[in-house]
């Protein structure tokens, strides 16, 4: 493998670990838990794994080798800074176990569990991933487990491996699975337990046992050089607006978090524009006035981030992406219609025809451009794909208008705007010390909740502001997460994602800031992840993570 200078230093980094993991090690079991909600639903779904206790490992016991058995691993989903780590702490964990003990990595994420697909994780092989981004080690995938053909083709593979327990790294919906299947397999006796870890950058797999999904200090800080370095460039320069739309479709916390470390001039919070109910023209005239307002201050130029889900949250265009997507679904009539026109123009007037009075307006009102990506093919379940939907050139273009229809008021604004779109930048990012450590214990603490016989846990670790060796390892049961949702029509129980709070510390410290952001330049400049140096620049967790445990 070749290798650049700070790869080579970088995988002589030994992650920090909680104090109670470094010597002998034994469990104390808490009080019972519930799930968040919808109790006996969810205890009548999961019998074998609901209510269990939460657990946390302390310092003590007799340090002796275990019993040997296998493990294999799964990366779930998108990438996110640290996985790599978290499989390297559990295969340290089950050798500290038993030297004896075996680590399978199923390929290309859970179809290799299915489908067989492994290779056997060496102490020699995990070497050159340590400390290292990106999910290269045995790749990542979408696939669901969803069914009992699933589950049996998975559970014939660890038998021939002798296989004890499963850890899944992802996020909500790959951890939901994780539970399914770790019910299903205490049902029916299958002899596999099965761990979650949390991973998503997007930072709403999160709550009060699972402080932080891992990733998201990572993405963020990565974001957070990036939104700097076009900060420097825009207040050298003085001349464009930036139009930075960020990764997050169903929650903000990446722009809440970006914006902390920032201090942008416009940054919206989609929970916010939901909870208000804004239209988009109310958002397009908010940022109109603080273009104006700094324009008459000498300031044409400024800095606006946009969550990538944004769309979904405003309340009109929530309803007419729900009714595009009854339109367009595939086999519906109108669908086979719409594909029938050659121009996009056809198009265009065709649909406004077939929308609810209100939703035409909407829609009409819409650049074409925009208008065009939201009738695209739609994604496996039927539902528009908004991260193609390029919100931040709809709120340039739709900004231009009113700021053109000004001009007869005598409000005359100089206005150029440049679009950007970070996500893909931060996923694979090499992980920051926080994330460097809190994988690695995350992928230890996993493979003791395993030696314990636990199945149906998710891997934790909490007081995570304190520095590493304070951290607090244990395990949740991921039925205490859980809720029921309706998906695709019917009512399923999943864990309930984490959504920016607006009563919560961190976005009150941002509202309390804004309107002093919008109309003076007060940006902070991040500037790159720091490896070694003082801790208070390479060990700092988020700022959301910091007030929320203030």
């Amino acid at each position: 493998m070749n290798k650049s200078a700070l790869q080579i230093e970088r995988s002589k980094y030994a992650p920090k670990m909680p104090k109670a993991l470094v010597g002998a090690v034994q469990l104390e079991e808490g009080k019972a838990t519930d799930s968040v909600a919808d109790q006996q639903e969810i205890k009548e779904l999961f019998p074998n794994t609901y209510g269990m206790p939460l657990v946390t490992f302390v310092e003590g016991g007799a340090n002796e080798t275990g019993p040997t058995f296998n493990v294999g691993v799964i990366l779930s989903g998108g990438q996110a800074p640290g996985g790599h780590n978290v499989i390297a702490g559990l295969f340290d964990g089950l050798t500290k176990l038993n030297p004896a003990n075996k680590l399978y990595g199923f390929l290309g994420g859970p179809s290799g569990l299915v489908d067989h697909k492994y290779i056997e994780l060496t102490s020699e092989f995990i070497e050159d991933y340590r400390n290292t981004g990106g999910f290269d080690i045995i790749g990542s995938g979408r696939t669901k487990l969803e069914d009992s053909k699933q589950y049996d083709k998975g559970a014939e593979i660890c038998n021939q491996l002798g296989i004890k327990a499963l850890v899944i790294i992802g996020g909500d919906d790959s951890n939901t699975n994780a539970c399914v299947l770790a019910e299903y397999y205490a049902q029916n006796n299958k002899g596999v337990q099965v761990i979650g870890c949390p991973k998503t950058i997007d930072g709403d797999l999160k709550n009060e046992m699972i402080e932080a999904s891992f990733g998201f200090d990572t993405a963020c800080k990565v974001y957070s050089e990036l939104i700097g370095n076009i900060m420097r460039d825009a207040n050298s320069a003085k001349k464009y607006w930036h139009f930075i739309k960020l990764m997050g479709r169903s929650a903000s916390h990446i722009g809440l978090e970006c914006a902390l470390q920032t201090k942008p001039n416009f940054c919206l919070i989609s929970e916010e524009v939901e909870e208000k109910k804004q239209t988009l023209q109310q958002i397009v005239n908010e940022l109109v006035d603080i273009i104006v307002k700094r324009s008459q201050n000498g300031e044409t130029f400024g800095v606006a981030l946009i969550p990538e889900g944004l769309v979904e949250f405003i309340p009109e265009m929530k309803v007419l992406i729900s009714e595009l997507n009854t339109l367009l679904a595939e086999g519906h009539e109108t669908a086979i219609e719409f594909q029938s026109f050659q121009s996009s123009t056809e198009k265009r007037y065709f649909i406004i025809r077939k929308l609810s009075e209100a939703s035409s307006k909407v829609y009409a009102s819409l650049p074409e451009g925009i208008a065009r990506q939201l009738t695209l093919d739609r994604d496996p379940h039927g539902n528009v794909q908004v991260s193609r939907i390029e919100t931040e050139r709809l709120l340039i273009e739709m900004v231009e208008n009113r700021l053109a229809e000004l001009v007869p008021s005598g409000i005359k604004v100089k206005f150029s705007a440049q679009n950007h779109f970070f996500g893909y930048e931060g996923r694979c990012a090499a992980p920051s010390n926080f994330d460097a450590d809190y994988c690695y214990s995350l992928g230890f603490v996993a493979s003791l909740l395993i030696g314990s016989g636990k199945t149906g846990y998710m891997s934790s670790i909490r007081n995570t502001t304190a520095p590493a060796a304070e951290w607090i390892p244990g395990g949740v049961p991921i039925t205490m997460m859980m809720n029921m949702e309706r998906r695709h029509g019917h009512m399923k129980p999943v864990i309930q994602k984490a959504l920016v709070r607006l009563d919560g510390a961190p976005f009150k410290a941002f509202a309390a800031e804004r309107e002093n952001w919008a109309i003076h330049t007060s940006y902070v400049y991040p500037g790159p992840i720091q490896y070694w140096g003082p801790s208070t620049v390479c060990d700092a967790p988020t700022k959301t993570l910091q007030l929320e445990k203030a």
